[in-house]
């Protein structure tokens, strides 16, 4: 499982800046969902060959009944279910009153820690290091967040017994590979009913694996000599099991499940349609290189399924044209009727995410959509591409050789993809 890095301290500490520098960009998934604090982001970092998420939460006053209130709640989720956690502090200012308060409740999470001195560049910083010992926190690590200096030293103690993945990377597809499936969405969407309900089916063989952290669980099964595992990001276990309790829903499991996954279910209400929060999630899905199936669930609960349907598609062609070539499965996991066609769609996208082709037949056809439609040229030079080449699959990776000095605009690539998802 990807580990997950936690960022916590006072305000304007430098948390952010720390995240921009660990994820390089400053363009990260800002999670909008109920019950989550909106200034809470989630990014994606790598050390080397070790990749891993990272949370920038919310300032921590320190004060001692916002600090209870804040627990109470699902400000400090993010803490509870990190592997590590950063403690930011400002080295310039010193320890203060509200760092040892936070650093009081930190110790009792019984988590991983790291004192995290940042804004050390331009001071004494034996000495301010030497303030922070009082915090009771080991070692801290002195680093300077705006300038990128010892951020490296420090990922790399809290990544050091992190092991290198094993065989092929998170969510690629590997020889004789069973289809892993996570199943996302909104809260009450019917994410806990359908995977029930397809665990229920007549030919499913079902038991629980225990995931490697916290309440993740994969669950093997397999259906019509079909072998599949369930990442399941609910915490939900088998029918019997689960509770009437309202589903609780984590941004981090579910970035994780995406990282695992093969082919990722987007549960949807019929009723609700796509919403801002559902092509956020579809995004994150393409980004990360992942097959989708759209599951349009509730469809029972739909009067005019023709009128629905109708703007199911409409929202989809305007809110996820990046996976519009991705199906969509209506179905009723409460009553069972369609789940049967999510199936076949699972084993379409996943030969789809694990697709080769053969050199000669790859640049035949990318050659006669370049042909057709040339870049604009660079220069006087007019475009010319030498040949095309599948570095990988699971998901699909192209390469292409040019005279290029930059690379085409990513509206050609699109081309090129778009004439790829036709001929495939």
């Amino acid at each position: 499982m990807i580990p997950v890095i936690a960022l916590v301290g006072r305000p304007n500490v430098g948390k952010s800046t720390l995240f921009n520098r660990l994820t390089r960009s400053r363009d990260a998934l800002v999670a909008d969902v109920p019950g989550l604090t909106r200034d809470r982001k989630y990014g994606d970092g790598r050390l080397g060959d070790r990749p891993f998420i990272v949370v920038d939460t919310g300032g921590l006053t320190g004060d001692r009944e916002d600090l209870d209130a804040l627990m109470a709640e699902q400000s400090w989720q993010a803490v509870e279910e990190a592997d590590r956690i950063f403690f930011l502090v400002d080295g310039r200012e010193g320890p203060s009153s509200a760092d040892e308060t936070i650093a009081a409740a930190l110790r009792r999470t019984g988590k991983r820690v790291t004192l995290v001195v940042n804004k050390t560049d331009g001071i004494d910083v034996d000495a301010a290091l030497a303030e922070f010992h009082r915090l009771g926190m080991g070692e801290p690590g002195p680093i300077s967040a705006a300038h990128g200096r010892g951020v490296e030293k420090l990922l790399s103690a809290a990544m050091a017994d992190v092991p290198l993945p094993q065989g092929p990377a998170a969510g690629e597809a590997g020889p004789d590979e069973t289809i892993r499936v996570a199943v996302v969405g909104r809260p009450n969407v019917g994410k806990s009913t359908l995977i029930n309900r397809i665990l229920g089916e007549e030919r499913v063989l079902a038991y629980d694996l225990p995931g490697t952290t916290r309440d993740s669980i994969f669950i093997p099964f397999e259906r019509d000599g079909c072998a599949y595992t369930l990442i399941d990001t609910a915490g939900v276990r088998r029918k019997a099991r689960v509770s009437e309790a309202i589903e609780k829903f984590s941004v981090i499991k579910t970035l994780q499940a995406i990282a695992e996954a093969n082919v990722v279910v987007l549960v949807l209400d019929a009723r609700e349609g796509i919403s801002e929060q559902d092509a956020t999630l579809a995004g994150y899905i393409a980004e990360k290189g992942r097959a989708l199936v759209i599951a349009v669930n509730k469809w029972d609960l739909v009067e005019d399924r023709t009128q629905a349907r109708e703007r199911i598609e409409a929202q989809a062609a305007q809110h996820l044209k990046f996976m519009r070539h991705s199906p969509r499965v209506f179905l009723s996991a409460l009553t069972g009727k369609g789940v049967h066609r999510i199936f076949p769609a699972l084993q379409r996208q996943h030969e789809a995410f694990r697709r080769r082709i053969s050199t000669s037949e790859l640049n035949s056809v990318v050659r006669s959509a370049w042909d057709r439609r040339p870049p604009p040229a660079a220069g006087k030079r007019g475009p010319k591409l030498y040949y095309c080449s599948q570095v990988r699959s699971g998901p699909p990776n192209f390469v292409l050789f040019t005279n290029l000095v930059k690379p085409p605009h990513f509206s050609y690539l699109r081309y090129l993809e778009n004439v790829l998802r036709e001929t495939y």
